[in-house]
């Protein structure tokens, strides 16, 4: 009976945080127990020390990545269903309801209706959002291609200034709160920038607002999300630019396919739309976001167009860290730098990279760490395949392919080269780094209660 309660009081644990308890004023102790006779769930090793299953759970701190819902055999797992506040937000005729869509979600919502794995349906999904009643729909991959213009700067001034080294990406806030939580020791060398998320909310409540002449008070950020912690990163400290929520809703891919087949529409005989500019625009660099090395090949195509003095024919493919490998390393000379960096995705291989880099075992300038296995293709939000389906195809490489395939097929490829970015650092923040930048598109961070 105890094994079964500390079980019972673990899995609470981990979907309170998973169904929104994560958010402020959620801090709590749980005082679990657990049979220390009953191996594997719990007893004595040889050692004199208590160990087991049951005890490991009830140490973990959930870090709200959703894994555990792609994962979960039985299906008994679950996010929070957030759509019925989306429903209310577009029946309000005093709000102006505007959504964004992370690179991620193009390459899963056609699984639901249909099409072949890793098929991109920008288009259908763009359509689909204003038939569900949204006053605008805007891109993720803004955000992205301002975080790469924020992150490459801020990388570069550590790189020449002495800064804390390896630089280590923040856009995964399932990995953020697994740092805060595990390793409090490599906060400072997180990115400052937002996540591109809060980036594109941020800026729809600042800058968008201004230029629309709308009370930021009276704009419903939504955003669709291939990432369960998604949800609590909304919620975090030091998101609210506007001195509002940057983004107010974060629904997950599975979310948004039940307001699409709750509103009856027909996705499949949708036309091909394009998103609402300026904030609906995004380059190649900005859509590979969504697959593990796409953080770091897009920061390195501005990075090195920097670093070589701005020269046009600055590389624009990084092949080397691209890969569903967990953990890949590679060096590039650039000038008279080298650059050593590393991609990481899934959590167990982030706990083993950084152990070493912490005993000085490897040595990096900059790192890309994703929760999830595969990067945010591989998401805790994403359309769910059956066990015989995952079994046999790499779900993370055929969503990446979708992503690669329109970067390959975008007229721009790197993020400096926007026209729409541009305009938003000529008109409103200056440049990279600039003080007004600072203030809407970087955050903190703090170690976590729930570390030891």
């Amino acid at each position: 009976m105890k094994r079964v309660l500390v079980a019972l009081l673990a899995i609470s644990m981990a979907a309170g945080v998973l169904t929104g308890c994560g958010s402020k004023g959620s801090d709590k102790t749980f005082t679990v127990g657990f049979d220390a006779e009953f191996p594997p769930y719990g007893y004595l090793d040889e050692n004199g020390e208590y160990v087991g299953f049951d005890l490991d759970l009830a140490e973990t701190a959930c870090v709200s990545c959703g894994q555990c819902i792609t994962a979960c055999p039985t299906g008994a797992l679950s996010e929070k269903d957030d759509t019925d506040k989306v429903w209310d937000a577009l029946a309000d005729p005093e709000k102006v309801v505007v959504v964004q869509t992370a690179p991620a979600v193009r390459a899963s919502l056609g699984e639901a209706f249909g099409y072949p794995m890793g098929t991109p349906v920008e288009g259908k999904m763009v359509a689909a959002l204003r038939r569900l009643g949204f006053n605008a729909v805007f891109d993720t991959n803004f955000g992205a291609d301002l975080t790469i213009m924020e992150e490459s700067h801020e990388f570069l001034d550590r790189v020449t200034n002495g800064g804390v080294l390896p630089m280590i990406t923040s856009c995964s806030p399932g990995w953020i709160r697994f740092c805060e939580a595990y390793f409090p020791e490599f906060i400072p060398n997180l990115s400052t920038c937002k996540s591109p998320q809060q980036m594109n909310g941020a800026i729809t409540k600042t800058y968008w607002a201004k230029k629309m002449g709308i009370d930021p008070k009276n704009i419903v950020s939504v955003s669709v999300m291939p990432c369960t912690a998604k949800k609590f990163e909304i919620g975090r400290e030091d998101q609210s630019a506007a001195g509002v929520p940057d983004v107010d809703i974060s629904i997950t891919t599975r979310e948004l396919v039940k307001m699409i087949n709750r509103a009856g529409l027909r996705f499949r005989d949708l036309p091909d739309e394009v998103a609402d500019s300026p904030l609906g625009n995004g380059t190649g660099a900005a859509v590979i976001f969504g697959a593990t090395g796409g953080v770091m090949e897009a920061a390195l195509r501005t990075a090195v167009w920097k670093l070589t003095g701005e020269a046009a024919d600055s590389p624009v493919e990084f092949k080397d860290v691209r890969g569903v490998e967990g953990i890949k390393t590679a060096e590039y000379k650039v000038g008279d730098l080298t650059v050593k960096v590393a991609v990481v995705s899934g959590l167990a291989n982030a706990k083993k990279f950084l152990t070493k880099v912490k005993n000085g075992e490897v040595e990096c300038h900059f790192i890309e760490i994703m929760a999830c296995p595969g990067g945010c293709v591989n998401g805790g939000g994403q359309v769910i395949q059956p066990a015989d389906v995952r079994n046999f195809t790499d779900i993370r490489a055929e969503r990446a392919k979708a992503l690669y395939s329109l970067d390959d097929a975008n007229k721009l490829r790197k993020s400096h080269e926007s026209p729409d970015v541009k305009e938003v650092y000529e008109n409103f923040l200056g440049e990279p780094g600039s003080h007004i930048a600072h203030e809407i598109l970087h955050t903190s961070y703090k170690a976590s209660h729930l570390s030891k």
